[in-house]
């Protein structure tokens, strides 16, 4: 154990030193043969860290676009590969949620049910399929392979037309991607402009509301489209836009 803790660099580990004497000598007198005294699970990184985190754009716009849908109240929400840890587990705990997702998924919640689907081929079963759909930093992963996908270079563009194609007419579309300067950083991640993102959604839906997250990792929610936030990203290289749409 503590060959292994002199391994850490810039690390200072005398306080676990410190407990782990102080404890093993309250030990000799307590709880005698409940529980033996094991050396190789050092943790020296919690100690001085805060309790949590309550920054990132997962964060904040999963409980952001969570809190809107509960708002709206919608008869079926289909949610399209988001994080199941964050914004899933948020819907999950008032109301049912569907979810497509390329990868298998293990549903162990009885609010949450799993369709495993490519988004960029879609089933003709699916047309009309609901009033409200959510797709949270996951069309910019489409066609490139990161998550077992085919390549495909517009697989965005596919992606979006088949997301309108599930939602009923008037329907609502929670989404968001990364904002910046457009361009493909393979295999991660598209990123976009806020130019390429307007031209794109405007075809088929109308812009309900307009949120972003800065490169800071400050949410600004409700914000005013102009030709200055479009010309310049909103100021960000890689924020996030976060999109209320309703279907035309």
């Amino acid at each position: 154990m503590f060959k292994y803790l002199r391994k850490i660099k810039k690390q200072n580990t005398k306080w676990f030193r410190d407990d782990y004497k102080v404890f093993s000598e309250l030990s000799k007198n307590i709880n005698k043969g409940d529980f033996s005294l094991s050396n190789k699970y050092p943790c020296v990184g919690d100690k001085f860290a805060q309790s949590g985190s309550t920054s990132g754009a997962y964060f904040l716009q999963d409980i952001y676009v969570a809190r809107e849908i509960y708002k709206a109240n919608p008869q079926k929400h289909i949610d399209i590969a988001s994080r199941i840890d964050g914004f899933v587990a948020h819907v999950a705990v008032f109301r049912e949620i569907e979810i497509f997702d390329i990868r298998p998924l293990k549903v162990c919640d009885k609010n949450m049910g799993f369709r495993q689907a490519n988004l960029m081929d879609l089933n003709n079963l699916y047309i009309n399929y609901c009033d409200s759909i959510s797709c949270l930093h996951s069309i910019e992963h489409f066609g490139l392979g990161r998550y077992g996908d085919p390549i495909d270079p517009n697989g965005h563009l596919k992606g979006i037309e088949n997301i309108a194609k599930i939602l009923k007419t008037n329907g609502i579309f929670y989404f968001s991607v990364p904002l910046g300067k457009n361009r493909v950083e393979f295999n991660a991640q598209r990123v976009f402009s806020l130019r390429y993102l307007l031209d794109w959604v405007m075809e088929k839906f109308k812009i309900i509301k307009f949120s972003y997250i800065d490169d800071d990792f400050m949410l600004h929610e409700n914000v005013d489209i102009t030709e200055e936030t479009i010309n310049n990203d909103c100021g960000c290289k890689c924020g996030c836009a976060i999109f209320t749409l309703q279907k035309k």
